[in-house]
C-alpha cells in the first residue's frame, strides 16, 4: 500500500493570512486538502509530507554528523548520558529502553488477534538501539516538569553539533506545525487548537543509531512493537529501510519515504485530545531483507553501518492541560481520555519503558 503524500506548499503560503475560524476562508481546494490530512492521520496514523523548507540536502548534512557520533566508542557516547533526567537529554544506551508490548499486557492481548501475517516481530528484551535526545524551539521559564526541560548535552569534538541540530529540528517543527493546523482545521477545530498547546512543548530531535555491523541479521528488531507517547512525530529517509506500521485496521505496511517527503506519525497525545478518534499509530524497526540488501551495498561502498533515524518528537506543552477538544469531548470515548497535564501523562510512559529510574503503571 502507498502511503497518502500531502503537497504542504500551497498551506503554507496562505497560513499566515489565516485567523483562528480559518475554515469559512478556504477555498475548497484547500479546505479539501485540510480533510484530506485529518482524513489520513484518522484512518491509518500515518501521512508523508512535502515541505520545501525541509531539503534532501540537510538530512543528509544530518545522518552524516549522526553516523559520526553512533560510530564512537560506547564509553565515549556515554558521557553524554543523563539517567536522573529521564534520558530525556543527552545519549540513551543500548539495551536500556523496553519495549512497550513487552511490558503491557492489553497490547500483547491485541497483537496476538491480529492476523499471523501483520503480527510484529517479538523482541527478546530490551532494544539494541542508541538514541540521542536534543530539545528544539524555547522551554518554559517556570514549569513543574524540570525533568523534561533540562539544557541540552553537546558532545566534544563536535563543533557544528548545535548548529546541525538546531537548523534541522527547527525545520521539521515547521512542518509539524503545519500539519497540525490542517488537521485541527480538518477535524472542525480552530487552526492553532494543537498548535497553542504545542508552545514551549518539550520538542526533541531523537535520532537513533542501530550497528547493523553488530545486529544486521534478518529478523532482528531495533524498536520492538509500540505507540509514541507524543503528539506527532516526524522522520526524514534513513538510509537503511526496516520500518512497518499498522493501519487502524490492523494490517501490517512497510513504509518507503521517497526521497524528498517526510513521514508523519500519531503519537498518544493526538488520541488523548481527540478522544480516540485518531488513535496512535503501532509500528516497530527491523532488520528486514530490503535492510540486509542495503547493508550489503552499503558495505560494498564503504559506507556507514550505522542506521539512523532521523527522527523528531513534537509535544504538547508539560504544564499543559491534556484533555478532549472542543466537539470531541462530546465523544462516548471521552471517559477514557480524562484530563491531566501532559507532563505528568509523559512522566507516567516513561516509567512504563523503563526511561524514568523504575517501572511502573500507565
Amino acid at each position: 500500500m502507498e502511503l497518502t503524500v500531502i503537497d504542504l506548499s500551497t498551506y503554507l503560503e496562505i497560513a499566515p493570512q489565516l485567523d483562528n475560524n480559518s475554515a469559512g476562508q478556504l477555498g475548497p481546494e484547500l479546505r479539501d486538502l485540510c480533510g484530506e490530512v485529518s482524513r489520513v492521520l484518522r484512518e491509518t496514523g500515518a501521512l508523508l509530507v512535502k515541505d520545501p523548507r525541509c531539503t534532501v540536502e540537510d538530512n543528509d548534512r544530518f545522518i552524516d554528523m549522526m553516523e559520526e557520533y553512533f560510530e564512537r566508542p560506547p564509553e565515549f557516547k556515554r558521557l553524554q548520558e543523563r539517567p536522573h533526567l529521564h534520558y530525556q537529554v543527552g545519549v540513551t544506551p543500548e539495551g536500556l529502553e523496553v519495549p512497550r508490548s513487552l511490558v503491557d499486557e492489553e497490547m500483547q492481548d491485541k497483537l496476538r488477534a491480529l492476523p499471523k501475517d501483520s503480527q510484529p516481530l517479538t523482541p527478546l528484551g530490551p532494544d539494541p538501539k542508541w538514541r540521542y535526545m536534543w530539545r528544539i524551539g524555547h522551554r518554559p521559564s517556570n514549569t513543574r516538569f524540570k525533568e523534561l526541560n533540562s539544557a541540552p548535552v553537546i558532545p566534544e569534538g563536535f563543533p557544528e553539533w548545535k548548529d546541525t541540530m538546531d537548523s534541522w529540528g527547527h525545520k521539521m517543527i515547521s512542518a509539524i506545525e503545519a500539519v497540525a493546523e490542517m488537521a485541527a482545521i480538518g477535524f472542525g477545530l480552530p487552526k492553532d487548537a494543537f498548535t497553542s498547546l504545542m508552545k514551549q512543548g518539550p520538542h526533541l530531535l531523537a535520532p537513533t543509531g542501530s550497528n547493523l555491523r553488530l545486529y544486521g541479521q534478518e529478523g532482528t528488531v531495533f524498536a520492538g512493537y509500540h505507540y509514541d507517547l507524543n503528539f506527532l512525530t516526524i522522520h526524514d529517509r534513513s538510509r537503511f529501510p526496516g520500518l512497518n506500521i499498522w493501519l487502524k485496521n490492523g494490517e501490517k505496511v512497510g513504509v518507503k519515504v521517497p526521497v524528498g517527503c517526510l513521514l508523519i506519525q500519531t503519537g498518544k497525545q493526538i488520541e488523548w485530545l481527540t478522544s480516540g478518534d485518531c488513535m496512535a499509530g503501532m509500528h516497530e524497526v527491523v532488520v528486514t531483507s530490503k535492510t540486509t540488501e542495503a547493508i550489503k551495498l552499503a558495505s560494498e561502498q564503504n559506507r556507514s553501518l550505522w542506521r539512523v533515524s532521523s527522527t523528531l518528537f513534537s509535544h504538547i506543552a508539560s504544564d499543559a492541560m491534556l484533555k478532549p477538544l472542543g466537539h470531541f469531548s462530546e465523544s462516548r470515548l471521552a471517559s477514557k481520555y480524562p484530563p491531566m497535564c501532559a507532563g505528568e501523562f509523559v512522566e507516567q510512559e516513561l516509567a512504563v519503558i523503563n526511561l524514568k529510574g523504575k517501572k511502573g503503571n500507565s
